[in-house]
C-alpha cells in the first residue's frame, strides 16, 4: 500500500533461485520426511527469537482483506494467515502489534518488533531509507517479497466522474492515505495535470477509511488502493457506501516482509520459510481463501522491488 513500481531485477531473481535450490537439496537429504529441515529452520532464527519463542510482527490492522481485525478483534486476512503458516515452519508463535503504517519502519528500527508485515510495497526508497528528495532519513530496511499487487483507482458506485485512468484525475480531487505508494503515484501525476492546466488536488488522510468516506460523500472523485483492498471494498462496501474500480490495475509491485538491515539472519530464514509454505501448497490455499490468487509469487525474493 502501502507501496512504487519497479520490476524485480535479475540479481534478485537469481539469488532467490539459488536459495530455493539449496533448500531443495536440504529437503531431499533429510531422513523421515521434512522434520529435520523444520528443526534446522528454527535453529537458524536469531537467538532473541529462539529464546522468546515468539516472532513479533508490526502491522497496520486496518487494510482488509490483507490485514484487519476480525469480529473477535483478532488479526485476520492474508498477512496474518501467511504469518501463522510461517510461524509453524519456524516453530514459533507469531504476535501482531497493531501499529500505524507510517510508524512501522521506525518501530522496526527501534526493535519494537522483529519484522513488519502490512501490505508494504518493496521499493528503493524504503530499502535505502531516503525521502522524496533522495535525502537519507533512516537506515532503510530489507524485504522478503511474497506477493504482487498493483494499484486500483476506486470511485463511487456508477463512476459519476467517468474516470478510467490517472489522466482522468486531472482537474479532480483525489483522497489517499498518507505514506503509501498511492500517495506517491498521485504526487507524480500532479506534474502531468499541471502541464495540461488541470491541477490535481490531493487530500492526504490518516486511514484509507477516511479517504473512502471522502469519495462516498463526493468530496473526492477517487481514492487509490492496492488491488486486493480495492476488490474487497467493491465486494463488501464500506459503512453502507458502494464503490467501483475504474480502469486497469496500475504498476504491479511486490509486497515485502520488512526486516532491519542488520538482521540478515532473520531475513534469510524467512526466505526459506516462505518458500516452504509455497512448495507445501499452504500459500496457495491461503491466497484462494481471500480470493487473491492473481497476486501469487512463485518464490520469495530478497529486495526485488
Amino acid at each position: 500500500m502501502h507501496h512504487s513500481a519497479r520490476i524485480p531485477g535479475r540479481l534478485g531473481r537469481t539469488g532467490a533461485f539459488l536459495t530455493i535450490g539449496s533448500l531443495l537439496v536440504t529437503g531431499c537429504g533429510s531422513v523421515g520426511g521434512g522434520a529435520p529441515a523444520e528443526e534446522v529452520l528454527h535453529d537458524r532464527l536469531p537467538d532473541s527469537v529462539k529464546a522468546s519463542g515468539v516472532l513479533k510482527i508490526g502491522s497496520d490492522l486496518n487494510y482488509a482483506p490483507v490485514e484487519f481485525k476480525g469480529a473477535d478483534g483478532q488479526p485476520t486476512g492474508l498477512d496474518p494467515e501467511l504469518a501463522e503458516a510461517i510461524g509453524k515452519e519456524l516453530k514459533v508463535k507469531v504476535e501482531f502489534l497493531d501499529t500505524g503504517f507510517e510508524k512501522l519502519v521506525p518501530g522496526l528500527q527501534s526493535k519494537q518488533f522483529d519484522m513488519a508485515m502490512s501490505a508494504i510495497t518493496d521499493n528503493r526508497q524504503r530499502r535505502d531509507g531516503t525521502d522524496d528528495s533522495g535525502q537519507q532519513i533512516s537506515p532503510g530496511v530489507d524485504f522478503v517479497d511474497y506477493f504482487m499487487a498493483g494499484t486500483s483507482i476506486l470511485v463511487a458506485k456508477g463512476n459519476p466522474k467517468s474516470i478510467k485512468s490517472l489522466d482522468d484525475l486531472c482537474g479532480q480531487t483525489v483522497a489517499v492515505q498518507r505514506g503509501t505508494t498511492q500517495a506517491d503515484i498521485a504526487q507524480r501525476q500532479t506534474g502531468a495535470c499541471d502541464k495540461g492546466k488541470k491541477p490535481l488536488v490531493i487530500k492526504l488522510t490518516d486511514t484509507d477509511a477516511e479517504a473512502l468516506a471522502m469519495v462516498a460523500s463526493g468530496k473526492a472523485a477517487a481514492d487509490m488502493n492496492d488491488f486486493p483492498v480495492a476488490a474487497y471494498t467493491v465486494q463488501k462496501g464500506v459503512n453502507g457506501a458502494q464503490f467501483d474500480v475504474a480502469g486497469q490495475q496500475l504498476q504491479p509491485n511486490p509486497y515485502g516482509i520488512a526486516v532491519a538491515k542488520d538482521n540478515t539472519q532473520l531475513r534469510d530464514t524467512l526466505v526459506k520459510a516462505v518458500n516452504r509454505i509455497i512448495r507445501s501448497g499452504e500459500y496457495d490455499k491461503i491466497l484462494a481463501k481471500w480470493d487473491l490468487k492473481d497476486g501469487a509469487a512463485q518464490n520469495a525474493v530478497v529486495n526485488g522491488g
